[in-house]
């Protein structure tokens, strides 16, 4: 595969990936290889996040590709999708040609160090906001990272690309959901709850029966019946109702809703 491969190296939560954006636009690069991630063109194309792994080891493994089926997947998708250009981040330049290596690409023809292009404060503060507040960058807007991303609290980081042309860029702020204290889980019946008060908050709905739950790794897909005031205009009694129950849970819970079924079983006078 003929293409230009840079790399970003430099220890882990320093920043890196804060500044693989702008980076790859300086150098007119048009893909980003993070983290067992494929971003071209700010799409997420291939690959799983390291940062969804459970331990540090594991994060590892993902992002050097050590697993067959990520590794020929994104290979795949590299191949098919035939980048410029491709900026690899890595701990190390070990790291990255293990990564360049099990993807099929050439070694790099140039590396920075993260020291390079960030100040010492910069970085500072970037392993700060790893080791107290749990927060990794990924370089990709937050519509794509939420789709990969159930359960995360994801939230978007703006700023201006430079250039002969102004353009407004986005990368996202990933928060697994877990706290000092060790990972917390949202129940079913938790999760059934909120649906049931957000449906009641919608006007013409009396009540909210039989609340069904099917949490999967990509996000959570609801059911639920309801009973709904007679004169009401059904139509968008119920469609007001699926709006209020997607956007309560996902605020509440940080889960990507991915279907809500909303069934008028009854109306009351």
């Amino acid at each position: 595969m003929l293409v230009i491969v840079i790399a970003l190296v430099g220890p882990a939560g320093t920043g890196k990936s804060y500044r693989a954006s702008q980076l790859a636009t300086a150098y007119g690069l048009d893909t980003i290889v993070d983290d067992g991630l494929f971003i071209h063109d700010d799409h997420i194309i291939a690959g799983v996040s390291a940062k969804k792994e459970e331990t540090s080891m594991a994060a590892v493994r993902r992002a050097i590709f050590s697993d067959p089926a990520h590794r020929e997947t994104v290979r795949a998708a590299l191949k098919r999708q035939r980048p410029a250009g491709v900026l690899v981040l890595g701990t190390s330049i070990s790291m990255v040609e293990r990564i360049v290596d099990a993807l099929d690409l050439p070694r790099p023809e140039k590396v920075i160090s993260i020291a390079d292009i960030a100040s010492p404060e910069d970085i500072h503060r970037a392993r700060q906001s790893r080791r107290v507040e749990g927060r990794h960058v990924i370089p990709a807007p937050t519509v794509e990272v939420k789709k990969s991303f159930s359960g995360y609290l994801v939230d978007p980081l703006r700023f201006l690309r430079s250039g002969s042309q102004e353009q407004t860029m986005e990368k996202s702020l990933v928060r697994p959901t877990f706290s000092a204290l060790g990972r917390f889980f949202i129940s079913e019946s938790a999760i059934a709850a909120i649906v049931g008060q957000a449906c009641c908050n919608v006007e013409g709905v009396v009540d909210a029966r039989r609340v069904r739950v099917d949490l999967t790794n990509e996000g959570v897909s609801l059911s639920v019946d309801l009973g709904l005031r007679l004169g009401s205009i059904l139509p968008e009694v119920l469609r007001r109702a699926q709006d209020e129950t997607k956007a309560m849970v996902e605020h509440m819970t940080a889960l990507s809703v991915l279907t809500v079924d909303v069934i008028a079983r009854r109306l009351v006078e």
